[in-house]
């Protein structure tokens, strides 16, 4: 395959425009129908996850394996870090025994961004960075979006849910505005903060889900939340306020879609029996993951 972009390191929405997007998604559309990847061989990748996770760090060794790579095995609770390596160190010894490429998840917001900037000698792939951004899982979204309708333009996009803390979000709402969606957003008030503003409107759930072509819910993220808020959380509360009930999801528009990047709350923002409802693409953007990753980790193998 010809790369018709360069780029070292994939670690942000800021670093996609339109042109790119529509080249990802043709490239990992053609991966789900069979497409033979091209990269050079033998390469090597290891996947640091600093937070746990299942989709993305299982659908990003999927991809890598798919695409031919040699995936190192690598624990951070078993590693050096905990006796005080910087992961700078971490990852230049990674390279210096031949490891190509870092796929990183970690807690702190655009940690990669020091590494860029003393050139890192291999090539990084953000897989989440504390409630900054998720550009995996931005492009497999934007993927199941243009496999659904073949277009962005002109469609509503309804964000849901603990918006403060969610990295889909932030990146999500960037390049759908880019690709001439329209983007709303609901849920609790206080989640939606100034830097939302310039992206959507906040409107109110129940007015919000007729409008929509596709109601991307988000996790609510008690990890993130002050001991405060977690011991005023209730479960039952927020689905009756702020989540999708059977009722609220029969007034959704025929051909509207459900999104959520996962793991789902389940009776928390959706109701039991609608994960897997007509509606409900959540399994679908974990299959279209893999495709998605393989296309982002050949396009920076090839760079």
């Amino acid at each position: 395959m010809q790369t018709q972009t360069r780029m070292t390191h994939f670690c942000s929405a800021d670093q996609v425009d339109p042109a790119l997007a529509a080249q990802l998604i043709a490239r990992a559309t053609a991966f789900k129908r069979g497409a033979t990847p091209s990269i050079p061989l033998p390469t090597y990748v290891a996947n640091l996850f600093f937070e746990n996770s299942t989709r993305t760090h299982t659908s990003f060794e999927m991809a890598e394996r798919k695409l031919g790579m040699t995936v190192l095995p690598f624990d951070p609770k078993q590693s050096s870090l905990t006796k005080g390596e910087t992961l700078s160190d971490t990852l230049r010894t990674l390279a210096a025994i031949g490891t190509q490429v870092a796929v990183i998840r970690h807690p702190t917001d655009a940690y990669y961004q020091p590494l860029i900037d003393e050139d890192i000698p291999l090539h990084l792939v953000n897989a989440g960075d504390g409630a900054g951004q998720h550009p995996s899982q931005m492009m497999l979204d934007l993927m199941t979006i243009h496999e659904e309708f073949g277009h962005f333009d002109g469609l509503t996009v309804g964000i849901v849910g603990d918006l403060t803390h969610s990295r889909v979000a932030h990146s999500d709402m960037q390049l759908l505005t880019q690709l001439g969606a329209k983007v709303v957003f609901s849920g609790p008030r206080a989640w939606y903060t100034p830097e939302f503003e310039a992206y959507g409107d906040y409107v109110p759930l129940a007015e919000l889900v007729p409008q929509v072509d596709v109601l991307m819910l988000l996790r609510v993220q008690l990890e993130r939340l002050s001991d405060a808020e977690r011991a005023e959380f209730s479960a039952a509360t927020y689905h009756e306020r702020f989540g999708v009930t059977e009722a609220l999801y029969a007034t959704l528009k025929d051909t509207a879609i459900i999104m959520h990047p996962a793991p789902v709350n389940r009776g928390v923002e959706l109701a039991d029996a609608l994960v897997t409802a007509p509606k409900s693409r959540i399994f679908t953007q974990m299959q279209n993951g893999v495709f998605m990753r393989m296309a982002m980790l050949e396009l920076v193998c090839n760079s």
